[in-house]
């Protein structure tokens, strides 16, 4: 029997993935030229900037299938479907001179510079799983769970973990006597949301001081709370804590397997809907040491809406950078 539409539409999306990670690299070096013609002209840098966010599109395409179907992530699917129209746009307003663009466009650069090498040297990868796995460990022991830790290998009939990439990754928990694993990949490490906090904070024009704050405040929050998000969808998966409306989670998410509720409801429902508050309360931190971000987060809004906003003036920061002093109310002469 023939595919349907459908079916076609899909395993097209599916193909496209095969150029993804090589497009990532193309994708973080025309942002990077950007930065460095920039310097230069700043004519030609809105346009390189423009190419870059084209690419990013395109990029964002490319990783539908991966997050709409693969991993069947609701946050992360409708993120990708909106983030290649999205991009396109902003390649749109940097052609006709919106230059306040350019700060984005700089944190995507280095945003990608910190995450990449990482993701694709092999001994930085591991160190950096690894790391996160024996803490995960450590903060599931406080709390009286005492799952098996393994690398690649094979127990109980089960194969565990990824034998071309054997990381002592994967955590087994036993159900009424069968085996549940949860492995430690890139994408639990935190690494993201950190690249892109570094990739923000490095593209402002502000003091090297209170950047460096910034930083100090930000990443040690960001990997404290995915340490804690690890321990919550380790247990609550491996200890089946959150099997709750296992038909409707089934339908939801197309499983087949009813020990694969407690994993979805934990991680694609609570973990990550927790994940996008705790990134903005992250922000709002960050703005009241280093209110430059706002020009990012106002043109944020802009490509979403359509409309300007004072970012600054609705939450009471100061944009010259003491974010202890808020702005005065203007005195009954300077009103008039």
């Amino acid at each position: 029997m023939s595919p349907g539409p459908v079916e076609m539409v899909v395993e097209a999306l599916a193909a496209t993935g095969a150029i993804t990670p090589t497009l990532a690299w193309v994708v973080v070096a025309t942002f990077l030229a950007g930065i460095i013609v920039e310097r230069f002209d700043h004519r030609r840098a809105r346009y390189t900037f423009a190419l870059a966010w084209l690419l990013f599109g395109v990029f964002w395409f490319t990783l539908i299938h991966h997050f709409a179907f693969a991993e069947k992530s609701i946050v992360e699917g409708i993120g990708t479907v909106a983030a290649v129209p999205i991009s396109i746009y902003v390649a749109v307003l940097l052609v006709r001179g919106r230059d306040s663009l350019f700060v984005a466009s700089r944190a995507i650069g280095v945003m990608g510079l910190i995450f990449l090498p990482v993701e694709s040297i092999p001994v930085l990868r591991r160190t950096l799983i690894e790391t996160v796995t024996g803490q995960t460990a450590f903060l599931i022991d406080l709390i009286g769970v005492d799952p098996m830790v393994v690398g690649g290998m094979t127990i109980d009939g089960l194969d565990i973990a990824d034998k071309q990439r054997p990381y002592w990754s994967t955590f087994v928990f036993y159900h009424q006597g069968d085996p549940i694993t949860y492995t430690i990949v890139l994408a639990c490490t935190g690494l993201g949301s950190m690249s892109i906090m570094g990739g923000l904070i490095a593209a402002v024009d502000a003091p090297l001081r209170r950047k460096a704050k910034a930083l100090a405040m930000s990443i040690p929050i960001i990997y404290g709370l995915n340490l804690v998000r690890n321990v919550f969808i380790a247990v609550g998966f491996g200890e089946q804590l959150l099997h709750v409306f296992p038909d409707a989670v089934m339908a939801l998410f197309a499983i087949e397997s009813e020990v694969m509720v407690s994993y979805y409801v934990a991680d694609r429902i609570i973990a990550q809907s927790l994940s996008v508050v705790a990134m903005l309360a992250i922000t709002w931190l960050i703005v009241h040491e280093l209110p430059e971000v706002l020009t990012v987060l106002e043109d944020a809004l802009f490509v979403l809406t359509g409309t300007e906003y004072d970012l600054a003036d609705a939450l009471g920061v100061d944009r010259s950078g003491d974010a202890s002093v808020s702005r005065p109310e203007p005195t009954k002469s300077e009103a008039d």
